[in-house]
């Protein structure tokens, strides 16, 4: 997997950007917690789809990255949380064990 780290807010700006071009798929995860993990791990086991970036967000280290976030896609902070941003708005968002790269590209279409 790709990730490309989420570690500013002004990168949240570039991904609502681009998401008018190619979905963008934001990963909270905290180190800390065994089912955030368990749900990484879940989806680097996947083949990378094509079509699709992917950021990665620790949140315990970007805590305030991850209210940006709940803030502006009005979604509440979940830990783990995947989202998807398409056309500059969250269309999908999933937590926990319900975290699954199928239903991320089937969303995504």
């Amino acid at each position: 997997m790709n990730w490309i780290q989420l570690n500013s807010s002004g990168q949240l700006d570039d991904i609502i950007e681009h998401s008018k071009f190619t979905p963008q798929i934001i990963f909270k995860h905290s180190t800390r917690c065994s089912i955030s993990i368990m749900a990484l791990n879940r989806i680097e086991r996947e083949p990378l789809p094509e079509g699709l970036i992917f950021y990665y967000l620790d949140l315990l280290t970007y805590r305030e990255i991850s209210n940006l976030i709940a803030d502006k896609f009005n979604v509440e902070h979940q830990s783990p949380q995947v989202l998807l941003i398409k056309n500059g708005q969250c269309t999908y968002e999933e937590t926990h064990s319900a975290i699954s790269m199928d239903e991320i590209v089937e969303q995504a279409k």
